[in-house]
C-alpha cells in the first residue's frame, strides 16, 4: 500500500562508473511485504510459493511505477552488504524470543517444579487474583524468638535416640496459638521434625512446667474417643485416645487427645475458628520441662495424619504446603505460613525428601557437605538431611564433624581451643576481643550442603559463618554444630533453626519436597506469580 508522497531532499547518488554524480530526487513510499511459509500440519492454511512470490513481485512492480530512479537506487543499495543489524529481521528476533522462552520454561520445569510437568502445571491452576481457589486459602502466624537459656547444650550431647520420630523439642521460636472456647492464647514451640500438636493440660497434670499461661482444661466433651480415625494407639479405656510422644533428647509428654477450636488468621486478615485435633499433655518428662518455662507446648508440623497442617489439608482448607521464614537477626522472629500462597512462583530451588525407614521424619540425600571449598564427607558417600525447626542446633556425621573443627582449627593462627569453656563442645579463644560474630565471620567460610544436581543446575543450600557460629559468655568463638554420635545420628544431618534463617523454606507434603529461597523475611505478602512470558508457554507445553 502506498503513502502520500512527501517532499523529500535529494541525495548524491554514485553513477554507472564515470566518477560523476547527479542529483535525483526521491520520492518516498512506504510498502508491507508479507510471506507466509507452507503449514505442514493438518489444517494448516498453506499458499503456493508462487503467491507470496508473485505478491512481491506486484508491489516491487508498483514502487516502480512511482519512478525509475527510485528503482533505479533500491537496486544499488541492495547491492552494498548491509550491517548486521539492519539485516537482523522481525523474523529473526522473533524466533530467538521464542526459543529463550522454551529454554527458560524447560529450565523451569526440570529445575523448580519438582516432580515433572504436572507440578509445574499445578502451580499454574488457580494462581491468578480472582480465581477459585476451590475454597482452599492460607494462614499465617507470627514467630518470635525465646529468651536464652544456658545449659542445655551439654545435656543435649548426652542424648539417645529414639525411633518415634521427632527430634528435638527445644527450638529457638514460639508462636501464639489462641485455642478454645472461649479462646485464650497459648505459646507453641514450631516443631517440623514431629507431629503431635499439644499443650500442657490441667486434668490434673502429673509432672507439668509453669508454663507461660495457665494450663488449658479442656470440657468432657472435647476427649476423643479411641474410636476415633484420627486415634492411632491401641487404647485401654474406648472413651479416651491418648498419646505418648518421645523425643531424641528423651524428653516426653504423654497425655490424650482433645478436639476444640484453634484460631488462625487467613491472608485476608480474618480470624477464623477451626476445629483442631491436638494432645493434652499432663505428664512432660526430661529437659523439656526447662523450655516449658516460657512456652505452653509444641506445634507440631510433620506428615502424618494428625498433624496440623495434614489436619487442615485433609478436609480441604488449605494445600497440602506449610513453611517458615526466620530473619538473620536472631531477635527478629519471623512467620510460619499454612498453605501455599505465601510461597514464592518463581526462583525456590527444590529437593526430593522421604519418611525414614524407622520414622516419620522428612529426609532428603546429600551427596556432598563443603567448608568453602574443603570436603568435609567422603565423596559419593550419600548422607541423609533432616530440616527441623524444632532442634536449636545442628548435628553432623562424626567424619564431617571432626572434619569442620579441623577446618576451623586451621583457618587462623589467631585463635586456639579453649577446653575450659563449656557452652558448646568446641569452643575457640582469639588473641584479639571479640563481641559479636560479627566481628570474626570474615575469618570463616560457609557451610555448603551439596544435593544432587538436576539438569546441570546445581542445588546447594548454604549457611553462613554467622550462623554456624556463635559468641560464649566468655568472649570465645563456639560451634553451633554437635557430633552426632552422640545422639546415634551417624548417618544424618540434622538442620537446626539457627541455620534455617534468611532463607523461605516450605514443606510440600503432597509433592514429597522441600523449597527454599533467600530472603530476609520481614514481609510476608501473596507472591507474585509465574512471568507472564512462561505461563503461555508452559500452557502449550503441558496440556
Amino acid at each position: 500500500m502506498a503513502a502520500r508522497p512527501t517532499p523529500s531532499s535529494a541525495r548524491p547518488v554514485q553513477g554507472d562508473g564515470d566518477g560523476d554524480q547527479q542529483q535525483h530526487p526521491r520520492r518516498p513510499f512506504s510498502a508491507v511485504l508479507i510471506t507466509v511459509p507452507d503449514g505442514d500440519g493438518p489444517g494448516s492454511p498453506s499458499l503456493p510459493a508462487s503467491s507470496s512470490d508473485a505478491m512481491a513481485a506486484a508491489l516491487l512492480d508498483h514502487a516502480g511505477a512511482a519512478g525509475s530512479d527510485d528503482g533505479a537506487l533500491m537496486e544499488a543499495e541492495d547491492e552494498r552488504p548491509r550491517p548486521w543489524g539492519q539485516s537482523f529481521s522481525l523474523w529473526h528476533a522473533t524466533v530467538v524470543v521464542f526459543a529463550l522462552a522454551a529454554l527458560a520454561a524447560a529450565g523451569y520445569v526440570s529445575l523448580y517444579a519438582g516432580r515433572g510437568a504436572g507440578a509445574a502445571w499445578r502451580l499454574l491452576e488457580a494462581r491468578e487474583e480472582g480465581e477459585d481457589h476451590g475454597g482452599r486459602r492460607s494462614f499465617l502466624l507470627l514467630l518470635y524468638p525465646k529468651p536464652r537459656r544456658g545449659g542445655a547444650a551439654g545435656n543435649l550431647t548426652a542424648a539417645t535416640s529414639t525411633s518415634t520420630g521427632n527430634v528435638f523439642p527445644t527450638g529457638l521460636y514460639y508462636t501464639t496459638v489462641p485455642i478454645g472456647n472461649p479462646s485464650r492464647d497459648y505459646f507453641l514451640d514450631v516443631d517440623t521434625g514431629s507431629d503431635i500438636t499439644w499443650v500442657q493440660c490441667d486434668t490434673p497434670c502429673r509432672s507439668c512446667a509453669k508454663g507461660a499461661h495457665p494450663s488449658y482444661r479442656p470440657a468432657q466433651s472435647n476427649i476423643v474417643p479411641a474410636s476415633d480415625p484420627l486415634c492411632d494407639r491401641v487404647q485401654r479405656n474406648p472413651n479416651e485416645c491418648n498419646y505418648d510422644i518421645n523425643y531424641a533428647d528423651r524428653s516426653s509428654s504423654m497425655g490424650a487427645y482433645v478436639r476444640d477450636n484453634m484460631q488462625l488468621i487467613s491472608e485476608d486478615g480474618e480470624r477464623e475458628n477451626i476445629e483442631i485435633v491436638f494432645g493434652c499433655g499432663y505428664d512432660q518428662r526430661g529437659i523439656l520441662l526447662d523450655t516449658l518455662e516460657n512456652t505452653d507446648g509444641m506445634l507440631g508440623l510433620g506428615s502424618r495424619a494428625i498433624s496440623l497442617p495434614t489436619q487442615l489439608a485433609s478436609r480441604g482448607i488449605i494445600s497440602n504446603v506449610f513453611g517458615h521464614c526466620m530473619t538473620t537477626d536472631p531477635s527478629g522472629g519471623g512467620y510460619l505460613f499454612l498453605g501455599d500462597d505465601y510461597i514464592p512462583r518463581w526462583g525456590m530451588t527444590w529437593v526430593p525428601v522421604r519418611n525414614g525407614p524407622a520414622d516419620n521424619t522428612r529426609r532428603s540425600q546429600l551427596q556432598q557437605v563443603n567448608h568453602g571449598d574443603q570436603k568435609l564427607n567422603v565423596q559419593g558417600k550419600l548422607t541423609q538431611v533432616i530440616f527441623d525447626s524444632g532442634s536449636t542446633y545442628t548435628y553432623f556425621p562424626h567424619e564431617a564433624y571432626t572434619n569442620l573443627v579441623a577446618a576451623l582449627k586451621g583457618a587462623s593462627p589467631r585463635f586456639v581451643q579453649d577446653d575450659s569453656d563449656n557452652t558448646l563442645p568446641f569452643c575457640m579463644k582469639a588473641d584479639f576481643s571479640v563481641r559479636s560474630v560479627d566481628d570474626v565471620k570474615h575469618i570463616f567460610k560457609p557451610l555448603s550442603l551439596q544435593f544432587e544436581k538436576r539438569c546441570f543446575f546445581s542445588r546447594t543450600f548454604n549457611i553462613r559463618p554467622e550462623d554456624y557460629l556463635t559468641i560464649s559468655d566468655k568472649g570465645n568463638v563456639c560451634l553451633r554444630v554437635f557430633d552426632g554420635t552422640a545422639i546415634g545420628y551417624d548417618s544424618v544431618i540434622i538442620i537446626g533453626d539457627a541455620f534455617l534463617r534468611g532463607k523461605l523454606i516450605a514443606y510440600d507434603n503432597a509433592e514429597n519436597q522441600i523449597e527454599w529461597i533467600d530472603s530476609d523475611c520481614t514481609d510476608p505478602s501473596k507472591q507474585s506469580r509465574i512471568p507472564f512470558f512462561l505461563r503461555r508457554v508452559l500452557r502449550n507445553k503441558l496440556l
